[in-house]
């Protein structure tokens, strides 16, 4: 039987072939450290009290479908959320709740796209982003973010990429996979592109809070304000509950000319019927009150640590290199093609994985046109990590 032909060019290498390997070496009975996937519930970081009781306390609710966009506290949530950054023009009819930010982006880009229409996309990208826009009978355009720019976008590259067939602009920030956090000029610029272009702004900003050293995020909704934003955010990395499957998209800026665009969204979200109840229950909890998140980032915290280590690993070897990673929970690692000038990423990924039991994300699983990063999540402990990196140096050595 034959897949269908639409899928040819779908990638998701983060639980492909390399996922399955390991999988199969845990059934030989090896233990592998798994860091192809930023998922906290897998190294012990639990999702806060507060918000498994605002669960529990509504379950007697949460039994039949909700409103096609999510339940009213929810998405009044998000709008306060919004609301205290300075954003004023949503409201909670602006807000969908989704099973998970990955729905929502399929969602938007399968209401905007007419096959053949074009949306630019960050690369490195988080690969959905690709795989959804093909899905949806569009073309990705990547735009360059270089290691020597620090993962930041080259806006000036950007304006040779726009056709009249451009539709949206994706931006990553806090970024998966290099950590980038960007600056508020970067931001600006993309704003700007965006609105000369008339061009949807797609801001995926589910590690809004996950910045390390006095990284400054700035909500690209705050920047984005003659054209239509949609900012997308969730409970999944923050709050550390990825298996909630919830996620928003805020929509804010030129919500007049989106009269027709956002009814077609909402057409989508109720043929779906509606997003997972029992989780929306989470979001008012999760968005108000005390952040344990901040004490995760700061010094001597659990994420932040995790970091350190990390980065003092690839300072202490001798093909490795970094930009060090301002946020998120990834670390986008570079190899010395002076030292290994006949690396490949995925070459490397198995061996390291077939003798020495760690999966990691070739870099070109990413959208790049290079061959020689790969990605870690950094939510180990410290410790784990080092032994990461002294496995990592075992093979490269050998290679070298």
């Amino acid at each position: 039987m034959k897949p269908a032909e639409g899928l040819r060019d779908v990638r998701y290498e983060i639980r492909g072939a390399l996922a399955r390997r390991a999988l199969e070496l845990e059934r030989q009975g090896w233990e592998i450290i798994s860091l192809n996937i930023g998922n906290p519930g897998v190294y012990g970081f639990r999702t806060p009290e507060t918000m498994r009781l605002a669960m529990i306390e509504n379950l007697g609710v949460s039994e039949g479908y909700s409103h096609q966009k999510g339940v009213f506290p929810a998405r009044e949530a998000v709008v306060m959320h919004q609301q205290t950054r300075g954003i004023m023009d949503v409201t909670a009819e602006h807000v969908f709740i989704g099973n998970g930010v990955s729905e929502l982006i399929d969602l938007c880009l399968r209401a905007l796209l007419d096959p053949g229409d074009e949306v630019l996309v960050p690369s490195p990208d988080y690969p959905l982003w690709t795989a959804a826009t093909v899905l949806n009978q569009g073309r990705a355009v990547h735009y360059p973010c270089p290691p020597e720019c620090g993962f930041e976008p080259d806006v000036a590259a950007m304006e040779s990429l726009v056709t009249p067939r451009t539709r949206a602009l994706v931006v990553i920030n806090p970024n998966n996979p290099t950590g980038a956090v960007y600056s508020r000029e970067t931001l600006a610029a993309l704003a700007a592109l965006a609105e000369r272009h008339r061009l949807v702004v797609l801001a995926d900003e589910i590690y809004d809070r996950m910045t390390y050293d006095g990284a400054e995020f700035i909500p690209m909704a705050t920047l984005a304000r003659d054209t239509l934003c949609a900012t997308m955010s969730g409970l999944s990395k923050v709050s550390r509950a990825c298996g909630y499957r919830v996620g928003w998209a805020a929509f804010s800026g030129d919500l007049l000319g989106a009269t027709d665009y956002l009814a077609a969204l909402e057409l989508l979200a109720s043929l779906r019927l509606c997003s997972n109840v029992p989780g929306q229950w989470a979001v008012q909890t999760a968005l108000g009150g005390y952040q344990s998140i901040d004490e995760l980032i700061s010094p001597g915290g659990r994420l932040y640590e995790s970091r350190r280590a990390v980065i003092e690993c690839v300072a202490q070897s001798r093909y490795l290199r970094l930009v060090a990673p301002r946020g998120a929970m990834y670390a986008f690692i570079g190899v010395d093609r002076g030292q290994l000038p006949d690396f490949d990423d995925a070459a490397f990924a198995m061996t390291l994985l077939e003798h020495k039991h760690v999966l990691v994300a070739p870099g070109s699983s990413f959208n790049v046109a290079y061959r020689d990063h790969f990605r870690i999540t950094t939510l180990p402990e410290p410790e784990v990590l080092r032994d990461v990196f002294g496995r990592i140096e075992a093979v490269l050595e050998t290679m070298a």
